[in-house]
């Protein structure tokens, strides 16, 4: 089945129209240009800020005049991940896609429903005729999921809007009225390099899940950075390692999938059946049930490159053994909420120089900044280098608004049963804009997408057409003034 044939056919012609312009985080030129265009060909009002954000404005439909004006929200950028076998660039090829039985995925590559079908909602509004709105100001944010320095960038006074309609949510039975905010941190050192002393080994961790570090971190996906790390910390026991490179996962938003590293021991042979032996079959068997493809292979190989001290090599990986990751603390308050927790995201040693980047979020403050604290103090203990950046609040959730009791009677009367309505451990934008339009009240809500910041997302068609029809009855029913 073609796409041009799913219903609502309108949302998707406007994402696949969308999917064919290239759009990564920090890079969102081309797809900038193509909203631009996208509103001003409709001979609406259309405005770029400062930092890339578009505004585009439609004025109420004949009769709705009167209702409160309302915000719709979606973020422009996607997470770009792709299976080591597929050959893709995501900064010149639009995403290729496939429909599989009820579900809408992409070949080997993130499919970028996140959020591009809040867009293409969006998108599909603002070129209708006969879909009832109040005014209405379309924000399309740039650059949500490696900064939010689109909504961070957002000024005081650029939206007029009453609501806030955020389409950034991925399950289509709840309504989410609170999210973490978030804290990069990043641990560097630059270490001397000398000649190896022993033998060379090769180790990889592939075929693990991944998924959002947020929504997911509680589900027990493996992570291969810190799968590494343990077999790393193993070979300490009898072996003197020298640390030659490692490459462990990409985005700090996304759990890693994959990790390599070039490691220089005495007796290669002795740890690559010692492992096999012992770390490497308990790994197995503890992630047996919920990561199925899971590998974890060592060989011997070969360099060119100079290796770390065997000293500073420990350091880094008792670090690595050490850094927090997954849930931190679950929520006293709401129940089944994470409130705080760390990604260890990514893990980088290239000729001496080491990265690590962490993300931490929290939906309290104070604990996020404890996750971000613990994991300095690991690292200055052994004598690395920690940076905080891009920090960014929680969204405090309001479960009494006028629009959140709205929409919750809405659904229950449309599908016959009641909607979640939650906080959820994602960092989404409303808490930033938020803090520059404390009056608004804002709502989040989506059509249900599966494995977002993997190969592996899908889009569910049918929810999507529950979604659609919701969110017409909700523009429909916005509150009077």
């Amino acid at each position: 089945m073609e796409l041009s044939n799913i219903e609502p056919q309108i949302i998707w012609k406007n994402f696949s129209k969308l999917n064919a312009v290239p759009r990564p985080s920090k890079k969102e030129e081309k797809v900038i240009a193509f909203i631009k265009d996208f509103g001003e060909n409709l001979g609406l009002e259309t405005t770029v800020d400062e930092v890339g954000n578009v505004i585009i404005k439609k004025p109420a439909t004949a009769g709705m005049e009167n209702r409160k004006s309302i915000v719709m929200q979606s973020h422009l950028d996607m997470v770009c991940q792709k299976n080591n076998d597929v050959n893709f660039d995501f900064e010149t090829q639009g995403i290729q896609m496939e429909v599989d039985g009820d579900w809408v995925k992409a070949k080997g590559t993130t499919l970028g429903a996140d959020n591009g079908l809040g867009v293409a909602t969006i998108m599909s509004i603002l070129e209708s005729s006969d879909i009832p709105h109040p005014d209405l100001e379309a924000l399309f944010t740039i650059d949500e999921e490696t900064g939010m320095t689109g909504a961070l960038g957002l000024k005081p006074g650029q939206l007029t809007g009453q609501i806030l309609l955020n389409l950034d949510t991925e399950e289509d039975d709840e309504i989410d009225i609170g999210c973490a905010g978030g804290i990069d941190v990043t641990v560097s050192q630059n270490y001397p390099t000398e000649a190896t002393k022993g033998q060379i080994l090769r180790i990889e961790v592939k075929g693990l899940q991944g998924g959002h570090s947020g929504m997911d971190i509680h589900k027990g996906f493996g992570n291969a950075n810190i799968i590494l790390g343990r077999i790393l910390y193993k070979a300490l026991e009898n072996q003197n390692v020298q640390l030659i490179s490692i490459d462990g996962g990409s985005l700090r938003n996304a759990i890693p999938r994959e990790a390599v590293a070039l490691i220089s021991v005495r007796n290669a042979n002795e740890f690559i059946e010692t492992v096999t032996g012992g770390i490497k079959k308990e790994i197995l068997e503890e992630f047996a049930s919920i990561e199925a493809g899971l590998q974890i292979n060592i060989e011997i190989s070969t360099s060119s490159e100079e290796a770390l001290s065997e000293e500073d090599s420990k350091k880094i990986v008792l670090v690595l053994k050490s850094l927090h990751n997954g849930v931190y603390r679950m929520s006293p308050d709401v129940q089944d909420l994470v409130e705080s927790s760390n990604n260890v995201a990514r893990v980088e040693l290239k000729d001496g120089g080491l990265k690590i980047l962490n993300l931490s979020r929290s939906s309290v403050d104070s604990s996020k900044d404890s996750v971000a604290e613990q994991l300095k103090s690991v690292s200055e203990l052994a004598g690395m280098n920690v940076e905080f950046s891009g920090s960014y609040p929680g969204w405090k959730p309001k479960p009494g608004s006028e629009i959140v009791q709205m929409m919750e009677k809405i659904y229950t009367e449309k599908f016959a049963e009641k909607p979640h309505v939650v906080a959820c451990h994602a960092g989404l934008e409303c808490g930033i804009i938020g803090a520059n339009y404390p009056e608004m009240e804002m709502v989040s809500y989506g059509p249900t997408i599966r494995g977002a910041h993997s190969p592996d997302e899908k889009a569910n068609i049918s929810s999507t057409q529950k979604f659609w029809a919701f969110t017409k009855d909700i523009l429909a029913n916005i509150p009077l003034k």
